[in-house]
């Protein structure tokens, strides 16, 4: 009497497994991407998505677009940054002038401007 064995869904998808002691292991591999650096802001979401968003952390992590998806986050963030500081000094008319005329004052104003944008940009893109 022949044996009839049905191949498992994976089987049939093109999976294969390994054997191991008395179970068989799928053979999974993550798909090959390109690495990118991640800047301070792409971390910062990463943390973001471990902690809070766990499942949206594993679906990217094991679609092998992780990586990709952070890049772009820390480079909108950073560009969004870039433009808020420059809006903020026009508004508030923070020059060159000033700088050279009143540098304390200046670096006062800037730093009160870097941080109204990085707390613009976590609740904007980073804690979503």
């Amino acid at each position: 009497m022949e044996e009839t064995t049905t191949k498992s869904l994976f089987e049939q998808n093109g999976g294969t497994y390994r054997k191991q002691s008395d179970y068989l292991i799928p053979n999974l591999t993550f798909p090959k991407s390109e690495e990118n650096a991640i800047g301070i802001y792409g971390q910062r979401h990463l943390n973001f998505l471990q902690e809070h968003r766990r499942l949206t952390y594993i679906n990217l992590l094991t679609r092998g677009e992780l990586n990709e998806y952070l890049f772009k986050i820390d480079k909108q963030a950073r560009e969004r940054f870039c433009r808020i500081v420059k809006r903020l000094k026009t508004t508030q008319d923070i020059t060159e002038q000033m700088k050279a005329d009143s540098p304390m004052e200046w670096v006062k104003k800037m730093n009160y401007i870097r941080q109204q944008a990085e707390e613009i940009i976590l609740n904007e893109l980073i804690y979503i």
